[in-house]
């Protein structure tokens, strides 16, 4: 799922391959899907997008926002947007489609569930859209570690650590995917009670969040998701699915992995604390 890394990766490699391009055809609903949204009737998508220029793409917490003029295409998380060169044959089965003049192609894929909005920015008023534009990101000035120490007020000491970092939009984009490879850095197992850290934890964890989601970024994504061209990013994540049962990089311990929270956790027994 499109968080953080990806979506800055993404944002990224648009600007570079499609940013100036003119939309020759669009289409929404092309194959149905019981859980793919979008705004307005297909044919909303044609009207508007069709003869506009592809302006700048920003990653905002776990979406790509992709700038029209006074629209925006906004691709959500679960939405899997691709790049295909001229001369590649479409897929049979996708739900959004830009084609360019040069006959190039961005296509988007849901797999479980994804949204595919076309909005008028000054006017779209989605609650998570606004939050993820207005809140800042992790590794600029504006997340400093008060202000991360800030989302922790009026917060119950009961809530977990997972649920801190990964939920309510705290940090819009922090999902389950990245938040495994941060707790083993900052040495805290994901069901652990905020009420029980220190100082001196709160510090290391900030730390973290910021240090790893800088590495993530910077090699491009990670190796459990797929970039605007469908190749999986370069950084090698410690604790998912693809780690499960190995030695865990500092100890050696197995890593284990539990349900949690509607998800699956992945942890190394003797790096993170309880």
């Amino acid at each position: 799922m499109i968080e953080i890394p990806e979506s800055l990766t993404i944002a990224r490699q648009l600007n570079e391959t499609v940013r100036g391009k003119r939309i020759l055809e669009a289409e929404a609903a092309h194959t149905p899907h019981s859980f793919a949204w979008y705004s307005g009737e297909p044919q909303y998508y044609s009207e508007v997008m069709e003869g506009r220029e592809i302006g700048e793409a920003t990653g905002i917490g776990s979406m790509i926002e992709l700038s029209l003029g006074d629209y925006s295409f906004v691709a959500g998380d679960g939405a899997n947007i691709r790049y295909l060169a001229p001369g590649t044959k479409l897929p049979e089965r996708y739900q959004a489609r830009i084609t360019f003049e040069d006959e190039s192609h961005l296509v988007c894929t849901v797999q479980m569930y994804g949204a595919m909005f076309l909005i008028e920015p000054d006017k779209y008023q989605n609650p998570y859209y606004l939050v993820a534009k207005e809140k800042p990101l992790p590794g600029t000035a504006d997340f400093s570690y008060q202000y991360f120490k800030s989302l922790r007020e009026e917060l119950a000491g009961t809530m977990s650590m997972k649920a801190f970092l990964a939920t309510e939009q705290r940090i819009p984009g922090l999902g389950n995917g990245v938040l495994q490879d941060i707790l083993l850095e900052a040495g805290v197992h994901p069901k652990r009670k905020i009420g029980t850290l220190t100082e001196s934890h709160w510090k290391r964890i900030y730390e973290a969040v910021t240090g790893t989601l800088e590495k993530m970024i910077a090699a491009g994504g990670r190796d459990t998701e797929k970039n605007l061209f469908g190749e999986k990013g370069g950084y090698q994540t410690m604790l998912s699915k693809k780690t499960f049962g190995k030695p865990c990089p500092y100890c050696g311990s197995l890593i284990q992995k539990a349900n949690y929270m509607g998800g699956t956790v992945y942890f190394c027994p003797m790096c993170q604390e309880m």
